[in-house]
C-alpha cells in the first residue's frame, strides 16, 4: 500500500481524525475496512510523536479500540459485528453533527444584523367569528350591568349624605351626669364615657367641667372617681 503523506493537522478528537481518514481514502462509512483505517490512524500517531507533540490519551485509547476491533476476527461473528457497528454508528452521528455545525457557521452573520423597517399593515377590524344568540344576549347583558355599575360608582363621590352627624349639646350631658351621680353618689369617671361616640365624650367632658365649676360634683384625689356635692332639690345646675 502506498505510504500516506499529509500535513500534520490538528483534530478535535479521534472521531474527527477517523472521519478525515475515511474521506481521504474514500472508505465506506457504513462498512469500514478496519485494517486500512487502523493503519492510517497508527501512522498519524507516529507522525505526532515524530513532531514532538504530546499524544493525547483519547487518541491512544481509540487506537487500542481499533486494534480490538481488528482482532475481533478471533471472536464469535456477532460480537465482532457489534463492535464494528458501534464504531460506525458513532462516526455517522459525528459526521451529521459536523455537517450541521458547518451549515450554521455559514448562516452566522456576526453580531451586526440589519433588518428592514416594519411595514405599516392596516388593521383588520372585521369580526369573523359566529356566536349563538343566547351567548350574545348574555354578553350584552353583562356589559350593560358593568356600565350601570360604573355610572353608580362615578356618581357616588358627588352624592351628599342625607343624614349628617348628630350634634351633642353640653346641657344634655349635664343632665346625663347628674342622673348617674345622684343615683350612685359616687361613680368611676371612666364609666361615664363607656359606649359613647367621640362627640358624646367631648360633651361629657365639658359637662363635668361645668358641674365642677358650679360645685355640684367633685373629683377624688386621684381624679378617677366623681362624687356628688349638690342638694337633692337641685334640678337646674346651670
Amino acid at each position: 500500500m502506498q505510504e500516506l503523506n499529509f500535513k500534520l493537522e490538528v483534530f478535535e478528537g479521534p472521531l474527527d481524525l477517523m472521519l478525515s481518514l475515511i474521506q481521504k481514502h474514500k472508505l465506506n462509512i457504513r462498512d469500514i475496512e478496519i485494517g486500512v483505517l487502523l493503519e492510517q490512524f497508527l501512522l498519524y500517531l507516529e507522525q505526532m510523536q515524530q513532531a514532538d507533540i504530546e499524544t493525547a490519551g483519547e487518541f491512544v485509547e481509540m487506537a487500542a479500540h481499533l486494534i480490538l476491533i481488528k482482532s475481533s476476527a478471533l471472536l464469535p461473528k456477532h460480537e465482532a459485528e457489534q463492535l464494528k457497528k458501534e464504531l460506525e454508528g458513532a462516526l455517522i452521528e459525528y459526521a451529521i453533527c459536523k455537517a450541521i455545525a458547518e451549515k450554521l457557521k455559514q448562516r452566522w452573520t456576526g453580531s451586526d444584523v440589519f433588518v428592514r423597517e416594519p411595514l405599516d399593515i392596516p388593521a383588520d377590524t372585521e369580526y369573523r367569528h359566529r356566536h349563538d344568540m343566547y351567548e350574545l344576549y348574555g354578553a350584552v347583558t353583562a356589559m350593560a350591568d358593568r356600565i350601570r355599575l360604573a355610572e353608580i360608582n362615578s356618581a357616588a363621590p358627588s352624592m351628599k349624605p342625607i343624614v349628617a352627624k348628630s350634634y351633642v349639646s353640653v346641657f344634655t350631658k349635664i343632665v346625663y351626669v347628674l342622673k348617674r351621680i345622684r343615683r350612685n353618689r359616687r361613680i368611676e369617671i371612666k364609666a361615664l364615657y363607656k359606649g359613647q361616640t367621640r362627640s358624646e365624650q367631648v360633651a361629657t367632658f365639658l359637662a363635668l367641667l361645668e358641674l365642677s365649676k358650679h360645685g355640684y360634683v367633685g373629683f377624688s384625689d386621684d381624679n378617677s372617681f366623681l362624687e356628688y356635692c349638690g342638694r337633692e332639690s337641685d334640678t337646674h345646675p346651670v
